[in-house]
């Protein structure tokens, strides 16, 4: 009886909360790259990434390595591509990865989009 009391008491005070945390959110889609090519060795350019299903903190991958991702709406996400990116003629394989969950939830992974190619031409 008394140990049952202890926990109790150990919970409460801790300020236990069962529904701390947030879930992952549902996978993002890409339906399309503004611009989806570039001739190489241009400038940098901000890639707007349309689709559906982006929340905050959504993070855009060119060539599996993330880019600095501004979040537009639920349907937009920009990410900034340096001339580095595009100094040479490449295929790049363009997708966006939500975050995954939060609190008791951590252990749900962000998902990923389709992926869509960008075209760096010669």
């Amino acid at each position: 009886m008394t140990c049952v009391l202890l926990l109790t008491i150990f919970a409460i005070g801790c300020g236990y909360n069962s529904q701390a945390g947030m879930a992952a959110s549902t996978a993002p889609t890409i339906t399309q790259l503004m611009p989806n090519g570039t001739p190489s060795g241009g400038l940098p350019f901000t890639l707007n990434v349309m689709g559906s299903n982006f929340v905050n903190g959504a993070v855009v991958y060119w060539n599996n390595g993330t880019r600095t991702t501004t979040f537009v709406s639920a349907t937009h996400v920009a990410a900034a591509i340096s001339a580095a990116d595009i100094a040479t003629a490449a295929t790049v394989s363009v997708y966006v990865k939500n975050p995954g969950g939060t609190g008791i939830y951590m252990n749900q992974g962000g998902q990923s989009s389709n992926s869509l190619d960008f075209t760096v031409t010669p």
